[in-house]
């Protein structure tokens, strides 16, 4: 039996190929390691799948790159990623859910205490053990999603009757406006993280994302964890993007047919054919990642695909299973049927669709491919 998905059918027989380079990612971990002090761990974020790109192989390839402390999501992403990285630092970032704290001790997975309940649940468990079980501690600095309020942070780690041996591994937050760096946001929350952790300086603290690796060195004290810019995303909205596109979706042409002036295309009739078309009905659609809302109508322009370095801008709805693609000014030679297009990678920034589809690159890195063949592999 085929030991992969991957390995179970011909490559001809899928619609698409999604090709990541881990070569990139680790490129891409290295230049935010370069940013930051020898004394600041840089860690990296694998949550929803690594962002699209494959726990497992990325985990790999960044810790053999030096990376050694991650952060996922939910405790189901921690184990599975525990059995490949025996000795790796593992944080949980939606933090201890009732009835789970065996399962955190168990597997030496740390979680990252979003509230006093479960700070006070922690505490609890060390009490038990009588030992200091690592976990992080979530203090919130204004974006209002999880976190201890400052007052709490300062009277829970400030009386030892409470938490018994517990001391934080780390205490973390979490910038809002960081992809905008003259946000005023940005300093607020600096001011107010320095101030709240200030009287605990044994404890490593954590504030920068992405974009706060990117905001400079005031923002990265003990440790930075970035996620969206290891994947090629660009977390500052406002400057170039110095992070190297990390995937690659191609999917196959089905036909290549004639559309009179004046015919709609798709769904909806929501596009209509201004001069005589050709287009390319391309094997991909919204279950594929590919974000409805990209598709295009009479008033507002969509997304486009890469054919030969020739663009072929999406016509009409966004499908399911397909997307119809103007050909009409790409060479014939090239639209043979089964050839690849390309609907996102190097010439096609996965932060330019997300532009056509009123959305975020996050979006479109992890809703990838879930019907395409998976090739690691170097992009071309």
């Amino acid at each position: 039996m085929p030991a992969t998905i991957e390995q179970a059918f011909p490559s001809n027989l899928y619609g698409g190929r999604l090709t990541i380079d881990l070569d990139a990612i680790v490129s891409n971990w290295s230049l935010l390691k370069g940013k930051v002090s020898d004394s600041t761990d840089c860690a990296a974020v694998l949550k929803a799948d690594a962002y699209g790109t494959g726990q497992d192989k990325t985990a790999a390839a960044l810790y053999q790159a030096g990376c050694r402390t991650f952060f996922v999501a939910v405790p189901t992403e921690a184990l599975t990623l525990r059995a490949s990285l025996p000795d790796a630092v593992i944080y949980v970032l939606d933090g201890l859910f009732p009835g789970t704290a065996d399962h955190f001790l168990t597997h030496d997975i740390r979680p990252v205490l979003g509230s006093l309940e479960e700070l006070l649940e922690w505490g609890e468990v060390c009490k038990a053990s009588g030992k200091n079980n690592a976990a992080a501690v979530h203090v919130d600095t204004g974006i209002h999603r999880l976190g201890l309020s400052p007052a709490e942070l300062t009277r829970a780690l400030g009386d030892n009757a409470v938490l018994g041996p517990f001391q934080p591994s780390l205490v973390m937050s979490h910038l809002a406006c960081g992809s905008t760096p003259d946000h005023d946001m940005n300093r607020r929350q600096l001011k107010l993280f320095t101030e709240t952790t200030a009287p605990f300086p044994h404890i490593p603290r954590s504030l920068a994302n992405s974009a706060g690796v990117l905001l400079g060195p005031d923002y990265h004290f003990d440790l930075v964890r970035p996620g969206i810019a290891l994947y090629g995303g660009q977390a500052i909205e406002t400057e170039p993007n110095p992070m190297k596109p990390v995937a690659k979706v191609e999917a196959r042409i089905m036909i290549v047919r004639d559309v009179p002036q004046g015919d709609t295309i798709g769904y909806g009739a929501k596009q209509t054919a201004k001069r005589p078309l050709r287009n390319a009905v391309v094997a991909a659609g919204y279950a594929d990642g590919m974000i409805r809302r990209a598709g295009s109508t009479d008033d507002r322009p969509g997304g486009f695909g890469l054919i030969g370095g020739y663009k072929a801008p999406i016509l009409g709805r966004i499908s399911m299973d397909m997307i119809t693609l103007d050909v009409t000014d790409v060479p014939e030679h090239l639209l043979q049927r089964g050839a690849f297009v390309e609907m996102l990678g190097p010439g096609v920034a996965a932060s330019d669709l997300a532009a056509y589809a009123e959305t975020i690159d996050y979006e479109y890195l992890t809703s990838l491919g879930r019907r395409f063949e998976r090739v690691y592999a170097p992009l071309t």
